[in-house]
């Protein structure tokens, strides 16, 4: 084990001795009574194992171990103290980071297993940061997949949609025109998931953005990208919008919450309702934004609430929808620091009440 490396820093010449004579044949041993001398050999070594007295003239052993423990985060770090002092011990656990103490004089099996643990933490802690990386380099490229996989499937969805809209323009009755339905409604409900994706990975990588944002156009323009959207005449959407002051934020992740409740609403309206409306309330001022936003649709059971806070609920069980939308709701409006609250009856209706803070 003599590629196991020990510094040992101690004023006393007799105990670095006897620490060497004990200890020589199964590490490799550095030891030394000077401060510079030890961050010397950690800067052209790497050393698993530090030990450091805590009575010394010139600096003590948490002193030393809060001074290296930047430089040098992944040694372990013991504390040999000659001295009943539990608040040096407390404050070398604090500070310096020290996984345990010895007391002087030591005994020679108890020293030999803190060492032993020792370095089995050390090589264990190693052995699951590299774990880790793997994990969160595994974790990305399959993250950029499912991105660049979204965007290549999204490009024939868009073109099948555009045949069979053309299609519907020719003369098709009877089951033919049921099944170009069937098919249209299909496809639409796979594109609508593969954006929510894109939305999704878009919405994790994006770093936070501080701008300031016009929501009285922002709003108009999320309501004018589902004017083409199925049942989008039939719902008389209301926008009532009372600003105050700048408002300084996040665009994109205001239209990803602002997108997925709208089109939510637009998924499920009640068909048998005479008047289905939607209505959008903003408030700004200095301090935040206010959105209610409410609908009179099927609404949502407790199940399609538990969407909104887990994305591995099952799914959406109204119909159409894939329940991703929602969770991405939620999830835009944490990044920006917001506040959500999600309110609904079956058969009538919903309601999204939710707090953006002004980062101005």
């Amino acid at each position: 084990m003599l590629n196991h490396k020990i510094l040992y820093l101690d004023d006393e010449e007799n105990n670095l001795i006897a620490f060497k004579a004990l200890f020589r044949r199964d590490y490799e041993i550095f030891t030394t009574t000077s401060p510079q001398e030890a961050v010397q050999f950690l800067n052209e070594n790497e050393v698993q194992l530090i030990l450091s007295d805590q009575k010394m003239p010139d600096i003590s052993g948490v002193e030393f171990f809060e001074l290296t423990r930047t430089d040098f985060p992944d040694a372990i770090r013991v504390l040999v103290t000659g001295y009943a002092d539990i608040e040096a011990v407390i404050d070398a656990i604090n500070k310096g980071g020290v996984y345990r103490y010895v007391t002087k004089p030591w005994n020679e099996n108890d020293l030999r297993i803190c060492i032993e643990n020792a370095f089995e933490k050390y090589y264990t802690k190693r052995e699951i940061d590299t774990k880790s990386e793997e994990l969160a380099q595994a974790n990305s490229d399959l993250e950029k997949f499912i991105y660049s996989a979204s965007h290549d499937l999204r490009s024939p969805l868009v073109s099948i949609k555009g045949v069979i809209q053309l299609a519907k323009t020719e003369a098709i009755e009877g089951k033919a025109a049921e099944y170009f339905d069937m098919i249209e409604k299909s496809v639409s409900k796979l594109d609508s998931f593969v954006q929510n994706i894109i939305h999704y990975y878009q919405n994790i990588k994006t770093e936070d953005a501080s701008q300031i944002i016009d929501i009285e156009q922002l709003v108009s323009d999320v309501v004018n990208q589902y004017r083409s959207y199925e049942n989008y005449d039939a719902v008389e959407i209301k926008k009532a919008i009372n600003v105050t002051g700048d408002f300084y934020g996040d665009s994109y992740r205001l239209k990803i919450v602002l997108g997925n409740i709208l089109a939510n609403a637009l998924k499920f309206i009640d068909a048998t309702k005479t008047t289905k409306t939607l209505e959008i309330e903003v408030i700004q001022n200095v301090e935040k934004l206010l959105l209610r936003i409410s609908d009179n649709g099927l609404g949502m059971n407790d199940e399609s609430l538990k969407i909104v806070e887990n994305i591995f609920n099952n799914r959406d069980n109204r119909g159409p929808g894939n329940g991703v939308g929602l969770y991405l709701v939620r999830d835009a409006v944490q990044r920006m620091n917001g506040k959500i609250q999600v309110s609904s009856t079956m058969g009538t209706g919903s309601k999204f009440i939710i707090e953006i803070p002004n980062k101005a």
